[in-house]
């Protein structure tokens, strides 16, 4: 494999949409999510009405890569070996003792293996991998923090007879209900629960229109023969509201296969697994799914297998050569490069809040669109944005590893960067840092040979330098 990846060489580029084609005003939009979800547990079910209350402060929690450990109420940050960096009991941080008393003195996260090497839902954990469900790890930590509160408040009351455990996996199915209040395919058309109402009431609060850099890059593409390809887990409205929003009214005509409600990542499963493809009629499926895909157009549902066939057609390849940008490592890089063989260029956002600049299309694009009254709201308040590094949690892609004494420290690859590394071929913090560049434009891409700062355009983030400058010095 060349040491280096071309757009030029691909004869498909796909496209995730949500914080990927689609960038969001990720204060904002964060702090709706959080009060969508809080709002149906406080009000269906019957939850502490506290919890719609957060300072500016409290948002430094919020915090891509972490785990809830849904057995225990603790939320982990892993190494790349599975090793517990950082840790919280709700929102309460763990000492070093702490650690290694709940995780033995490797500090071994049990549950590691499961997760690093399939990716799937648990019932036992969690993993929070992109800021469409973000805010609920802010929002399991608080209501840990509730419970354990709650919990002593009985123990007390009782002269110190103990009740078990203060966590049990039973809240999680409070959380997992109000996500699929707020979010299932219907929600949109019904206008129910708070997310969908609110973004369809002031669209541009919440959406960042693309630079003009961007579109002029994607028609460029499709001039030059690439097949265009959309692929999103959103329901066919919200993807047509979001694109009106971010590329303009005649946004369909820049792809040529536009697929919605994809159900990542179990759109990239194997037979038998595999949905079919389901045309869509004022965006309500079919009933019947389709035995193939013959054509380009917009489909909703189906499966990698006959995407390919039909790729295999519109570009006369018989092994097509796709690259696919998406920003989840669990919806988009693992299963796109695992068993779709695709290229994968992750989105980091997180690479911006460690010295890699914005690109001018994006700086003056969110300067243009932010309504004024809104500018420095939350930043004189001092909320941070989920994309910057964490008081609390530190850097997303590097952390301080100490030693049952204290005495030694290593710096650790957190597990999130190790994975961005294995399963992505280069990582960029958005799509407008490289659509002033050529199609043929050659990138370093991610290899075990190389250091780990090779991969990241423009440049590595700030904390994997420094890692590899205090290894050479």
């Amino acid at each position: 494999m060349s040491e280096y990846f071309s757009l030029s060489d691909c004869d498909v580029i796909g496209f995730d949409l949500d914080h990927t084609l689609c960038r969001y005003h990720l204060k904002e939009t964060s702090r709706l999510i959080y009060e969508s979800f809080t709002r149906y547990l406080v009000e269906h079910k019957d939850y502490d009405k506290d919890l719609l209350t957060l300072t500016p402060a409290t948002w430094d929690f919020c915090f891509k890569g972490l785990v809830v450990d849904l057995e225990d109420g603790n939320l982990v940050k892993l190494a790349e070996d599975g090793t517990v960096l950082r840790a919280t009991h709700g929102t309460n941080n763990l000492r070093t003792e702490e650690i290694i008393k709940h995780y033995g003195p490797k500090r071994e996260w049990k549950h590691f293996n499961s997760l690093n090497t399939t990716f799937t839902r648990s019932t036992k954990y969690y993993f929070y991998d992109n800021y469409f469900d973000l805010p609920g790890a802010l929002l399991c930590g608080r209501v840990v923090d509730m419970l354990r509160k709650h919990f002593i408040s009985r123990t007390l009351f009782c002269f110190g007879q103990q009740r078990g455990n203060e966590v049990n996996s039973d809240f999680w199915k409070d959380v997992v209900a109000a996500i699929d209040h707020n979010y299932n395919t219907s929600a949109f058309k019904e206008d129910a629960g708070w997310y969908f109402p609110s973004v369809k009431r002031d669209p541009g609060r919440y959406l960042q229109p693309c630079s003009e850099s961007v579109k002029t890059w994607l028609r460029s593409m499709k001039s030059a023969g690439k097949v265009l390809l959309l692929i999103t887990s959103s329901h066919s409205d919200y993807c047509r509201l979001i694109c009106d929003q971010i590329l303009g009214k005649d946004w369909e005509e820049l792809f040529d296969i536009i697929i919605t409600n994809a159900l990542k990542p179990g759109f990239f499963s194997l037979v038998p697994q595999q949905r079919p493809f389901r045309t869509l009629v004022n965006d309500v499926e079919e009933s019947e799914g389709l035995p193939s895909l013959d054509k380009p157009g917009w489909y909703s549902q189906g499966n990698w297998p006959h995407l390919h066939q039909l790729l295999k057609t519109m570009t006369g390849n018989p092994e097509p050569k796709v690259v696919y940008f998406g920003d989840s490592m669990r919806s988009d890089m693992f299963p796109a490069s695992m068993f779709g063989k695709w290229e994968t260029v992750m989105i980091v956002e997180e690479m911006e809040g460690e010295g890699v600049p914005r690109s001018d299309a994006a700086e003056t694009n969110e300067a243009q669109v932010e309504p004024q009254e809104k500018k420095g709201k939350f930043e004189d308040q001092g909320m941070k944005a989920p994309s910057a590094p964490s008081e609390q949690w530190g850097s997303y892609f590097v952390d301080t590893h100490k030693t049952p004494g204290g005495d030694e420290e290593s710096q650790k690859l957190t597990w999130c960067c190790h994975s961005i590394h294995k399963y992505s071929t280069m990582a960029i913090p958005s799509v407008e840092s490289i659509a002033d560049l050529p199609l043929d434009y050659k990138f370093a891409r991610f290899s075990p040979n190389k250091p780990c700062t090779t991969g990241y355009y423009p440049r590595p983030p700030d904390s994997l330098l420094k890692k590899c400058q205090s290894q050479s010095s």
